[in-house]
């Protein structure tokens, strides 16, 4: 069964908790890493729980939901393996699992409706990886990660 790792802060969990409906509602197992309230929270710790299932193969997918997604995509983005995509449409999210092949996606509740957002992950969960020349640069990101200094080593 296809598994999501999911997680929000505090601004993020109405738009999560959509989101894991409607998850649910389409037969995907959904691993719900909080929080669990309007409450103020800090979005790394949900993004760092979020990133380690993906990472152990116990979710082949995560979605991180905070007021904008940008604090859960730069906090994602720190972890190896992970290639996380801060979407505003569906265009972006069809593109960071074609040519990035994104493994955890990123949004935020205060930009998004929840229409939107809803269309923004079926689109990203209907996509496959192109492979061919994006393997490639995939490739690089993964040597680049491997490298304690980056680019220009």
């Amino acid at each position: 069964m296809f598994t999501i790792a999911i997680g929000s802060d505090h601004a993020g969990f109405p738009l999560k908790e959509k989101i894991k409906e409607y998850l649910l509602s389409k037969g995907y197992r959904v691993l719900d890493f909080g929080t669990e309230s309007t409450d103020s929270t800090d979005y790394p710790l949900f993004a760092r729980d979020v990133c380690l299932a993906v990472q152990r193969g116990e979710a082949q997918r995560g979605i991180l939901v905070c007021g904008t997604g940008i604090g859960m995509s730069i906090t994602a983005n720190k972890f190896k393996g992970i290639r996380a995509a801060l979407c505003l449409n569906e265009y972006m999210a069809r593109m960071s699992r074609k040519h990035n092949d994104a493994n955890v996606l990123c949004l935020g509740d205060r930009i998004l409706g929840d229409d939107l957002a809803l269309a923004i992950v079926d689109a990203w969960l209907s996509t496959d990886f192109e492979g061919g020349r994006h393997e490639r640069r995939v490739r690089l990101i993964r040597e680049i990660e491997q490298s304690s200094k980056g680019l220009g080593d």
